[in-house]
Order: structure tokens, then C-alpha cells, then sequence
């Protein structure tokens, strides 16, 4: 149950919400593409990605100096978070920005990879 309750809390805030749907949207993301998507500092993106994974919610991998995000693949057959992706959706203004983001490749702009 504890498990439970540190996922909720870490998705009860809009940030980390949208932050996690973005991940389950698009599978893998750097904290460089999650700035120019959402309109938010690096900071914030950073202190919300920090709690999603004391939380389980995510995980990180190393690509020589950056690091990737992606949705912890133990939760992924979790049925809350099969409900989070058929009930709750991303602000149109993310997906927008999401789609421009990719055709962009802002992660390549940035030198992510």
C-alpha cells in the first residue's frame, strides 16, 4: 500500500502528471525536449522528474552526458496507470508542443545524443 500511496502523491501535482503522460506517450524523453514542450525552467522539470523517481514511477538511463528519461517498464502492467492512460489526457497545447519537439528533434539541437 505504501507503493500505492507514493504514486499518487507523485502524480497529484499537474507537472509531474503531465511530465509522466508525455512519458507514456512518447516513451523516452531528455529533460532538453521536456523544457521546450511544457514552457517550464529546467529547475522545475528537474525537481518534478526527482520525485517521480523516488516515487518508481520512472527510471533514467546515461547517454554520454545526458540523461534519458522513460516510464519504469515494472509499472507498466500497474492497472492505475493503465487507467491514467484511457481517462487522462495531455493538455492540447503539450501534444502541439510535443509534435513540434520531435519534428524540430530539439534533443539533436541540444546535442542530447
Amino acid at each position: 500500500m505504501e507503493t500505492t500511496i507514493k504514486m499518487f502523491k507523485a502524480l497529484s501535482d499537474e507537472t509531474r502528471l503531465r511530465i509522466f503522460l508525455l512519458l507514456i506517450q512518447s516513451e523516452e524523453l531528455c529533460v532538453c525536449e521536456l523544457v521546450n514542450i511544457l514552457n517550464m525552467e529546467q529547475s522545475r522539470i528537474s525537481h518534478s522528474i526527482r520525485i517521480l523517481r523516488e516515487a518508481g514511477l520512472i527510471v533514467n538511463r546515461r547517454e554520454g552526458k545526458w540523461i534519458i528519461y522513460s516510464i519504469n517498464p515494472e509499472i507498466k502492467n500497474n492497472e492505475i496507470i493503465h487507467g491514467l492512460k484511457g481517462e487522462i489526457k495531455l493538455p492540447e497545447q503539450d501534444l502541439q508542443n510535443f509534435a513540434k519537439c520531435k519534428k524540430r528533434n530539439i534533443r539533436e539541437k541540444f546535442k542530447c545524443n
